[in-house]
C-alpha cells in the first residue's frame, strides 16, 4: 500500500490543512489520489464550497512527476464554444521539445453550458485517457459542487462528457463529516496565520472545541480557516467566536413546533422552520451566492430573494 508521506512533503507550504487529518475518509481520499496521480486518467473532483477542491487539483499537479509540471484553469462560468476550444488547442501544442505534464483544470465543470459541453465532447476523443495516443492531450481535471449524476439525468450536462471527464473521481468530504479533524485543523491554521501577521496564536480552551465540534460548518474547511485568521487577527478566540455563536443562535430560535392542536398546523410550521434552515445553509454554503444558492435549491432566482425576504435575514458582511 501507498503511504501518504508525498502528500505531507508537498503540502507543506499551502494547503496542507484541507489534506491531513484523521478521518478514515480522508485517508481513503489521499491514497487514491496518490495512486492516480502519475496516470493520464482524466480526474473529477466533487465537493462542496470549502472542502478545498482548488488545493487538491494544485496537489494532483505536483504529485503527477515533474514539480515544473503545467496548470491551466480555466472558469467554466466564463467560457464560450470559440474561447474553449482555443484554449484546448493551444494548450494542446507543447513548445518543441517540452515533455511536460500538462493539466488542464476546468474549474466548476457544472456551470458549462450545453454549446461548450458539446466543443468539449468533439475536442477529447472517446476513449481518451485510456491509451498511449493521449500525448497531444493535457490531463483534464474538473470540479464541482454539485451532483453531475443527478446534472446528466435532469439533461444538464451530456452523458458522454460525464464519462470523458470522470475517469476516476474524488469525493472531499464536508468538514461535518470530518469533525475529528476539527482541533487539528485549527491548529494548523492558527499557527500559519500566527506566522504571516508575526502575532502569537490565541489559546483555545477545551469548552471552545466543543462549541466547535458541535457546529455544522456550511462554508467547510475554508469557514474553519477564517475563523481562525480571525482569532489571530483579533488575538481573541472568544470574540472571533461572536458570528458562529450568533449563526447558531439564528438556526436554534426558529419557532418550535405546537405541542397540541392541529397537524395541519404543526406540519406548516415544520415546512416553514425546514425551509428556513435549507435556505440559510445554501447561502452560507455558497457565501451568499444568490443565484447559485437559487440554483441548489432547485427554485427560481426570484423566488429565493422573495423568501430571503420573507424570512428576514440579511447578508453579514465581514469585519475589516
Amino acid at each position: 500500500m501507498l503511504e501518504l508521506e508525498p502528500i505531507v512533503e508537498l503540502t507543506s507550504e499551502s494547503g496542507a490543512g484541507f489534506v491531513s487529518g484523521f478521518a478514515k475518509t480522508l485517508e481513503s481520499l489521499n491514497r487514491t489520489l496518490v495512486q492516480i496521480a502519475r496516470t493520464a486518467i482524466p480526474v473529477l473532483i466533487v465537493g462542496e464550497s470549502g472542502t478545498g477542491k482548488d488545493v487538491y487539483v494544485r496537489l494532483l499537479n505536483r504529485l503527477s512527476g515533474s514539480s515544473d509540471a503545467e496548470l491551466k484553469k480555466l472558469n467554466c462560468s466564463l467560457l464560450d464554444p470559440r474561447e474553449l476550444l482555443r484554449q484546448i488547442h493551444q494548450y494542446s501544442s507543447p513548445v518543441s521539445g517540452s515533455h511536460l505534464p500538462r493539466t488542464l483544470f476546468l474549474d466548476a465543470i457544472d456551470e458549462l453550458d450545453l454549446a461548450c459541453q458539446r466543443a468539449l465532447v468533439s475536442a477529447f476523443p472517446e476513449n481518451y485517457g485510456q491509451t498511449s495516443n493521449d500525448a497531444n492531450f493535457p490531463r483534464l481535471v474538473s470540479t464541482s459542487c454539485c451532483n453531475l449524476e443527478q446534472f446528466v439525468a435532469d439533461g444538464k450536462l451530456r452523458k458522454e462528457l460525464y464519462f470523458r471527464i470522470n475517469g476516476a473521481c474524488l469525493r472531499l468530504p464536508a468538514l461535518r463529516e470530518r469533525k475529528e479533524d476539527i482541533s487539528h485543523l485549527l491548529e494548523y491554521f492558527l499557527k500559519k496565520h500566527a506566522e504571516d501577521f508575526k502575532r502569537p496564536a490565541p489559546a483555545v480552551d477545551p469548552e471552545t472545541l466543543e462549541l466547535l465540534a458541535a457546529y455544522d460548518w456550511p462554508g467547510n474547511i475554508r469557514q474553519l480557516e477564517n475563523l481562525a485568521r480571525k482569532m489571530v487577527a483579533l488575538g481573541n478566540a472568544q470574540l472571533a467566536l461572536n458570528d458562529l455563536r450568533f449563526d447558531r443562535e439564528v438556526r436554534t430560535s426558529l419557532p418550535a413546533f405546537p405541542n397540541h392542536g392541529s397537524l395541519k398546523i404543526a406540519a406548516k410550521a415544520a415546512s416553514k422552520k425546514a425551509e428556513r434552515e435549507l435556505i440559510l445553509q445554501a447561502l452560507e454554503r455558497t457565501h451568499w451566492n444568490r443565484k447559485r444558492a437559487a440554483r441548489d435549491l432547485q427554485i427560481s432566482y426570484k423566488s429565493l430573494l422573495y423568501k430571503i425576504k420573507q424570512i428576514g435575514v440579511t447578508e453579514r458582511k465581514p469585519e475589516g
